[in-house]
């Protein structure tokens, strides 16, 4: 089976992975575009109306815009790329997939509908309502102790650090955990959705801890 890979960026309706947080895939049977936590997509021959070349700032702000009618997705999909998006479009048409009226796989048909019906973001939204709403309250507990105890010094406390730290847990564990998978994605979904992201959470969030934690010694 001829199949197009390409690594890149994604714009998601108003959402926005840069490079090398997305990844294209095409075969002749679908389409997928693999933008981490801000969305996963995948697209049946049928459901792609067109695709077109998308420049926006030369080099660094040029793609492909999909433009589709999957009703559960966001309407604005644009994959991100480096290369010349009239190059991006001959390769996706060498796929077959843009001439593939009717999938001939039924089982994938299938799946495919099945992750649609999910929508394109594969964390569970109950998990990540119940992550920001946490994060926020761990934060600004530390800023109102600070202006309402009117302490001085550095205003990031143990909110602050344990918000960090279980945003750096969170990340390792969907690495490493089956488990922990399965409790915050969505049914079909896996490593392969989060892992990019997963890591690169993990080095962020590692680095500020060890930053935040230096910074609240000095000011003690």
């Amino acid at each position: 089976m001829n199949e197009f890979k390409l690594t890149g960026g994604a714009r998601v309706g108003n959402a926005n992975a840069t490079f090398p947080f997305a990844t294209l895939k095409v075969s002749k049977d679908r389409m997928e575009i693999n933008a981490s936590i801000i969305s996963h997509l995948t697209f049946k021959p049928s459901d792609v109306i067109s695709i077109e070349p998308y420049t926006m700032v030369p080099i660094i702000g040029q793609g492909i815009k999909i433009n589709h009618k999957v009703s559960t997705y966001q309407d604005h999909v644009i994959f991100w790329t480096f290369k010349d998006p009239n190059s991006v479009f001959l390769q996706i048409q060498e796929t077959g997939f843009l001439s593939n009226e009717n999938s001939s796989i039924e089982q994938i048909d299938r799946m495919i509908k099945d992750k649609q019906a999910q929508g394109g973001n594969p964390i569970k939204k109950s998990f990540a309502v119940g992550a920001v709403i946490s994060w926020n309250i761990l934060f600004l507990m530390d800023i109102l102790r600070f202006f309402y105890e009117d302490r001085e010094g550095f205003p990031i406390g143990n909110g602050a650090l344990t918000a960090i730290g279980l945003l750096f847990l969170t990340a390792l564990l969907s690495l490493v955990s089956t488990d922990f998978r399965r409790f915050i994605l969505k049914e079909g979904r896996g490593l392969n959705d989060i892992k990019k992201i997963a890591i690169f959470i993990m080095i962020i969030s590692g680095f500020m801890l060890l930053n935040f934690r230096l910074l609240t010694r000095i000011f003690e």
